[in-house]
Protein backbone atom coordinates (compact mmCIF):
# COMPACT_ATOMS: atom_id res chain seq x y z
CA UNK A 1 0.00 0.00 0.00
CA UNK A 2 2.98 2.22 0.99
CA UNK A 3 4.65 1.71 -2.13
CA UNK A 4 1.73 1.74 -4.37
CA UNK A 5 0.71 5.49 -3.32
CA UNK A 6 4.11 7.33 -4.06
CA UNK A 7 3.96 5.51 -7.90
CA UNK A 8 2.81 7.08 -10.61
CA UNK A 9 1.19 5.48 -13.45
CA UNK A 10 2.78 5.87 -16.87
CA UNK A 11 0.54 6.34 -19.74
CA UNK A 12 1.71 4.21 -22.70
CA UNK A 13 4.76 5.16 -25.13
CA UNK A 14 6.54 4.61 -27.80
CA UNK A 15 9.84 3.85 -28.46
CA UNK A 16 10.81 7.59 -29.25
CA UNK A 17 8.82 8.52 -26.36
CA UNK A 18 5.98 9.72 -27.61
CA UNK A 19 2.32 8.99 -25.97
CA UNK A 20 -0.30 7.08 -27.75
CA UNK A 21 -4.23 7.55 -27.67
CA UNK A 22 -5.30 4.30 -25.48
CA UNK A 23 -6.32 1.85 -27.69
CA UNK A 24 -10.09 0.85 -26.08
CA UNK A 25 -12.82 2.00 -27.66
CA UNK A 26 -13.05 1.09 -31.57
CA UNK A 27 -15.62 3.68 -31.98
CA UNK A 28 -13.02 6.81 -31.64
CA UNK A 29 -10.65 5.56 -34.27
CA UNK A 30 -12.24 7.70 -36.98
CA UNK A 31 -11.48 10.40 -34.75
CA UNK A 32 -7.94 10.43 -34.03
CA UNK A 33 -5.06 11.78 -36.17
CA UNK A 34 -3.72 9.59 -38.45
CA UNK A 35 -0.72 7.09 -37.79
CA UNK A 36 2.89 8.07 -38.14
CA UNK A 37 3.65 7.05 -42.04
CA UNK A 38 0.67 7.81 -43.54
CA UNK A 39 0.15 11.08 -45.66
CA UNK A 40 -0.67 14.05 -43.90
CA UNK A 41 -3.65 16.29 -45.11
CA UNK A 42 -2.90 20.16 -45.38
CA UNK A 43 -5.25 22.65 -47.30
CA UNK A 44 -2.87 24.93 -50.02
CA UNK A 45 -1.02 28.10 -48.60
CA UNK A 46 -2.33 31.27 -49.63
CA UNK A 47 -1.12 33.31 -52.46
CA UNK A 48 0.61 35.63 -50.41
CA UNK A 49 2.38 33.22 -48.33
CA UNK A 50 0.76 34.72 -45.60
CA UNK A 51 -2.00 33.76 -42.95
CA UNK A 52 -4.06 35.96 -40.97
CA UNK A 53 -5.74 35.49 -37.21
CA UNK A 54 -9.21 36.57 -37.81
CA UNK A 55 -9.96 36.73 -34.03
CA UNK A 56 -7.31 39.47 -33.28
CA UNK A 57 -4.93 37.39 -31.71
CA UNK A 58 -1.33 39.43 -31.98
CA UNK A 59 1.52 37.06 -31.72
CA UNK A 60 0.01 34.01 -33.25
CA UNK A 61 2.62 31.44 -33.45
CA UNK A 62 2.97 31.44 -37.63
CA UNK A 63 3.16 27.39 -37.73
CA UNK A 64 0.00 27.08 -36.48
CA UNK A 65 -2.55 27.12 -39.35
CA UNK A 66 0.23 27.91 -42.18
CA UNK A 67 -1.34 26.14 -44.58
CA UNK A 68 -5.20 27.66 -43.77
CA UNK A 69 -6.56 30.12 -46.13
CA UNK A 70 -8.32 33.29 -45.29
CA UNK A 71 -12.21 32.25 -44.79
CA UNK A 72 -14.92 34.39 -44.39
CA UNK A 73 -15.61 37.86 -45.01
CA UNK A 74 -12.84 40.18 -44.77
CA UNK A 75 -12.80 43.16 -41.62
CA UNK A 76 -14.75 45.80 -42.04
CA UNK A 77 -11.99 48.68 -42.23
CA UNK A 78 -13.75 50.89 -39.59
CA UNK A 79 -14.19 48.03 -37.24
CA UNK A 80 -12.51 45.69 -35.17
CA UNK A 81 -8.65 44.84 -37.26
CA UNK A 82 -7.37 41.95 -38.19
CA UNK A 83 -3.55 40.92 -37.23
CA UNK A 84 -1.56 38.61 -39.10
CA UNK A 85 1.04 36.93 -37.45
CA UNK A 86 3.94 38.99 -37.11
CA UNK A 87 1.41 41.88 -36.35
CA UNK A 88 0.80 43.65 -39.07
CA UNK A 89 -2.93 44.48 -40.41
CA UNK A 90 -4.32 42.21 -42.54
CA UNK A 91 -7.22 44.84 -43.00
CA UNK A 92 -5.41 48.64 -42.99
CA UNK A 93 -7.90 51.45 -43.00
CA UNK A 94 -5.41 53.64 -44.84
CA UNK A 95 -5.07 51.32 -47.70
CA UNK A 96 -6.58 51.83 -51.51
CA UNK A 97 -9.96 50.37 -49.90
CA UNK A 98 -10.10 52.84 -47.42
CA UNK A 99 -10.41 55.73 -50.18
CA UNK A 100 -13.96 53.82 -51.74
CA UNK A 101 -15.29 52.91 -48.23
CA UNK A 102 -14.53 55.71 -45.81
CA UNK A 103 -13.68 59.15 -46.81
CA UNK A 104 -15.74 58.70 -49.85
CA UNK A 105 -18.83 58.36 -48.32
CA UNK A 106 -18.04 60.53 -45.05
CA UNK A 107 -17.59 63.56 -48.19
CA UNK A 108 -20.89 62.37 -49.32
CA UNK A 109 -22.54 63.47 -46.40
CA UNK A 110 -20.91 66.29 -45.82
CA UNK A 111 -20.84 67.90 -49.25
CA UNK A 112 -25.00 67.35 -48.96
CA UNK A 113 -25.43 69.08 -45.87
CA UNK A 114 -23.07 71.98 -46.93
CA UNK A 115 -25.61 71.84 -50.01
CA UNK A 116 -28.67 72.02 -47.78
CA UNK A 117 -27.17 74.82 -45.58
CA UNK A 118 -26.51 76.76 -48.20
CA UNK A 119 -29.85 76.53 -50.37
CA UNK A 120 -31.51 76.58 -47.00
CA UNK A 121 -33.94 79.93 -47.79
CA UNK A 122 -35.19 78.53 -51.38
CA UNK A 123 -35.52 75.07 -50.19
CA UNK A 124 -38.66 72.69 -49.02
CA UNK A 125 -39.15 69.27 -47.86
CA UNK A 126 -42.23 67.07 -47.74
CA UNK A 127 -43.48 63.79 -46.27
CA UNK A 128 -46.13 61.73 -44.97
CA UNK A 129 -47.01 60.63 -41.56
CA UNK A 130 -49.13 58.44 -40.41
CA UNK A 131 -51.47 58.69 -37.03
CA UNK A 132 -54.31 55.92 -36.12
CA UNK A 133 -57.41 56.87 -34.76
CA UNK A 134 -58.84 55.04 -31.37
CA UNK A 135 -61.09 53.18 -34.36
CA UNK A 136 -57.74 51.28 -35.57
CA UNK A 137 -58.40 53.64 -38.66
CA UNK A 138 -54.73 54.99 -40.25
CA UNK A 139 -55.05 58.05 -41.56
CA UNK A 140 -52.12 59.59 -43.91
CA UNK A 141 -51.05 63.53 -43.16
CA UNK A 142 -48.87 65.33 -46.19
CA UNK A 143 -47.07 68.25 -45.19
CA UNK A 144 -44.46 70.43 -46.30
CA UNK A 145 -41.52 72.40 -44.76
CA UNK A 146 -39.92 75.61 -45.68
CA UNK A 147 -36.34 74.47 -44.79
CA UNK A 148 -35.11 77.95 -44.01
CA UNK A 149 -37.62 79.66 -41.81
CA UNK A 150 -38.69 75.58 -40.66
CA UNK A 151 -42.60 77.34 -41.04
CA UNK A 152 -45.02 73.85 -41.93
CA UNK A 153 -47.71 73.64 -43.96
CA UNK A 154 -50.30 70.76 -43.54
CA UNK A 155 -51.38 70.00 -47.14
CA UNK A 156 -54.47 67.49 -46.58
CA UNK A 157 -55.01 64.62 -44.45
CA UNK A 158 -57.12 61.06 -46.18
CA UNK A 159 -57.40 57.85 -45.61
CA UNK A 160 -56.60 56.96 -48.93
CA UNK A 161 -53.76 58.82 -50.45
CA UNK A 162 -52.55 58.02 -54.00
CA UNK A 163 -50.40 60.00 -56.56
CA UNK A 164 -53.32 62.50 -58.23
CA UNK A 165 -54.27 63.15 -54.54
CA UNK A 166 -50.64 64.24 -53.73
CA UNK A 167 -50.19 65.98 -57.21
CA UNK A 168 -53.44 68.27 -55.85
CA UNK A 169 -52.47 68.93 -52.98
CA UNK A 170 -49.02 70.30 -54.33
CA UNK A 171 -50.87 72.48 -56.86
CA UNK A 172 -53.22 74.06 -54.22
CA UNK A 173 -50.09 74.91 -51.87
CA UNK A 174 -48.65 76.72 -55.09
CA UNK A 175 -52.09 78.37 -55.02
CA UNK A 176 -51.34 79.08 -51.47
CA UNK A 177 -47.71 80.89 -51.59
CA UNK A 178 -48.60 82.71 -55.09
CA UNK A 179 -45.96 84.93 -55.66
CA UNK A 180 -43.96 83.17 -52.63
CA UNK A 181 -43.28 80.41 -54.54
CA UNK A 182 -40.26 81.96 -57.26
CA UNK A 183 -38.13 81.79 -54.09
CA UNK A 184 -37.93 78.10 -53.98
CA UNK A 185 -35.90 76.29 -56.01
CA UNK A 186 -35.41 73.08 -54.57
CA UNK A 187 -37.73 70.49 -53.33
CA UNK A 188 -36.38 67.30 -51.35
CA UNK A 189 -38.82 64.01 -51.32
CA UNK A 190 -38.50 60.58 -50.82
CA UNK A 191 -38.90 57.55 -53.38
CA UNK A 192 -42.48 57.09 -51.65
CA UNK A 193 -44.57 55.86 -54.84
CA UNK A 194 -47.33 58.26 -53.98
CA UNK A 195 -45.17 60.78 -55.89
CA UNK A 196 -45.62 60.22 -59.20
CA UNK A 197 -43.91 62.03 -62.13
CA UNK A 198 -46.93 64.14 -62.16
CA UNK A 199 -46.53 65.44 -58.85
CA UNK A 200 -43.06 65.59 -59.67
CA UNK A 201 -44.44 67.72 -62.85
CA UNK A 202 -46.04 70.42 -60.65
CA UNK A 203 -43.33 72.29 -58.94
CA UNK A 204 -41.21 71.35 -62.15
CA UNK A 205 -43.54 73.88 -63.88
CA UNK A 206 -42.18 76.71 -61.18
CA UNK A 207 -38.71 76.02 -61.74
CA UNK A 208 -38.78 74.15 -58.79
CA UNK A 209 -36.18 71.08 -58.70
CA UNK A 210 -37.03 67.44 -57.40
CA UNK A 211 -34.30 66.17 -55.74
CA UNK A 212 -34.88 62.53 -54.63
CA UNK A 213 -33.25 61.10 -51.80
CA UNK A 214 -31.61 57.49 -51.73
CA UNK A 215 -33.42 54.79 -50.61
CA UNK A 216 -33.51 53.97 -47.06
CA UNK A 217 -32.25 57.48 -46.25
CA UNK A 218 -34.45 59.15 -43.85
CA UNK A 219 -31.62 61.12 -42.75
CA UNK A 220 -31.08 63.05 -45.66
CA UNK A 221 -34.66 64.21 -45.36
CA UNK A 222 -34.20 65.32 -41.73
CA UNK A 223 -36.02 68.28 -41.67
CA UNK A 224 -39.19 66.97 -42.44
CA UNK A 225 -38.05 63.68 -40.24
CA UNK A 226 -37.72 66.32 -37.47
CA UNK A 227 -40.97 67.89 -37.59
CA UNK A 228 -43.01 64.19 -37.68
CA UNK A 229 -41.31 63.64 -34.05
CA UNK A 230 -42.17 67.09 -32.89
CA UNK A 231 -45.83 66.86 -33.67
CA UNK A 232 -45.64 63.06 -32.70
CA UNK A 233 -44.59 63.79 -29.65
CA UNK A 234 -45.97 67.07 -28.44
CA UNK A 235 -49.49 66.30 -29.93
CA UNK A 236 -51.22 63.25 -31.66
CA UNK A 237 -49.27 60.92 -29.18
CA UNK A 238 -51.22 63.29 -26.22
CA UNK A 239 -54.76 63.08 -27.90
CA UNK A 240 -57.57 60.35 -28.58
CA UNK A 241 -58.27 60.97 -32.30
CA UNK A 242 -61.91 59.75 -33.49
CA UNK A 243 -62.11 60.60 -37.41
CA UNK A 244 -60.33 62.27 -40.21
CA UNK A 245 -61.91 66.01 -39.66
CA UNK A 246 -60.87 65.43 -35.70
CA UNK A 247 -57.46 64.95 -36.48
CA UNK A 248 -57.37 67.60 -39.31
CA UNK A 249 -58.72 70.31 -36.68
CA UNK A 250 -55.88 68.94 -34.05
CA UNK A 251 -53.28 69.75 -36.46
CA UNK A 252 -54.56 72.79 -38.23
CA UNK A 253 -54.38 74.07 -34.39
CA UNK A 254 -51.24 72.61 -33.78
CA UNK A 255 -49.23 74.08 -36.62
CA UNK A 256 -50.50 77.62 -36.35
CA UNK A 257 -49.06 77.21 -32.88
CA UNK A 258 -45.80 76.16 -34.33
CA UNK A 259 -45.59 78.58 -36.68
CA UNK A 260 -46.19 81.27 -34.91
CA UNK A 261 -45.25 80.74 -31.29
CA UNK A 262 -42.81 77.65 -30.48
CA UNK A 263 -39.16 79.07 -30.24
CA UNK A 264 -36.74 77.15 -32.36
CA UNK A 265 -33.12 77.22 -31.40
CA UNK A 266 -32.14 77.14 -35.15
CA UNK A 267 -33.93 80.62 -35.12
CA UNK A 268 -32.79 81.99 -32.03
CA UNK A 269 -35.50 80.85 -30.30
CA UNK A 270 -37.95 82.74 -32.76
CA UNK A 271 -40.66 81.33 -34.33
CA UNK A 272 -40.79 80.31 -37.87
CA UNK A 273 -43.17 83.55 -38.66
CA UNK A 274 -41.51 87.13 -38.71
CA UNK A 275 -43.69 87.97 -36.12
CA UNK A 276 -42.42 89.15 -32.73
CA UNK A 277 -45.72 89.51 -31.34
CA UNK A 278 -44.22 86.45 -29.34
CA UNK A 279 -41.85 88.44 -27.82
CA UNK A 280 -42.01 89.88 -24.55
CA UNK A 281 -39.95 93.18 -24.15
CA UNK A 282 -38.82 93.71 -20.43
CA UNK A 283 -39.43 95.10 -17.83
CA UNK A 284 -41.72 92.61 -17.41
CA UNK A 285 -45.38 93.75 -16.93
CA UNK A 286 -48.82 91.51 -16.54
CA UNK A 287 -48.60 87.94 -18.35
CA UNK A 288 -51.34 86.33 -20.11
CA UNK A 289 -51.72 82.32 -20.53
CA UNK A 290 -53.79 81.05 -23.31
CA UNK A 291 -54.35 77.20 -23.90
CA UNK A 292 -54.27 75.63 -26.98
CA UNK A 293 -55.70 72.06 -27.77
CA UNK A 294 -57.34 72.41 -24.73
CA UNK A 295 -54.56 72.82 -22.03
CA UNK A 296 -52.22 70.50 -23.71
CA UNK A 297 -49.80 73.56 -24.87
CA UNK A 298 -49.52 76.73 -23.35
CA UNK A 299 -49.02 80.22 -24.65
CA UNK A 300 -47.75 83.23 -22.89
CA UNK A 301 -47.78 86.91 -23.88
CA UNK A 302 -48.13 90.04 -22.53
CA UNK A 303 -50.97 91.73 -21.43
CA UNK A 304 -52.58 94.15 -23.36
Amino acid sequence: MGGSSGAVRAGPETAEGVARPPTGDTRHTAALAPASGRASLDLPTPKDGTACDRFGGRGVDPAIGAGEPSLGLRAHPWRTPAFGPSGERCDDPSGPEAGALGSGAATADDRWCDFVRAHATSTLACDFFTVDTVTLRRLYVFFMVEVGTRFVHVLGVTAHPDGAWAAQQARNLLADLKDQARTFRFLIRDRDTKFTSSFDDVFAGDGIQVLKIPPRSPRANAYAERWVRTARTECTDQLLLFSERHLRTVLDEYVDHYNRHRPHRSLALRAPTEDDSDVIPLPLGRIERRHVLGGLINEYQRAG
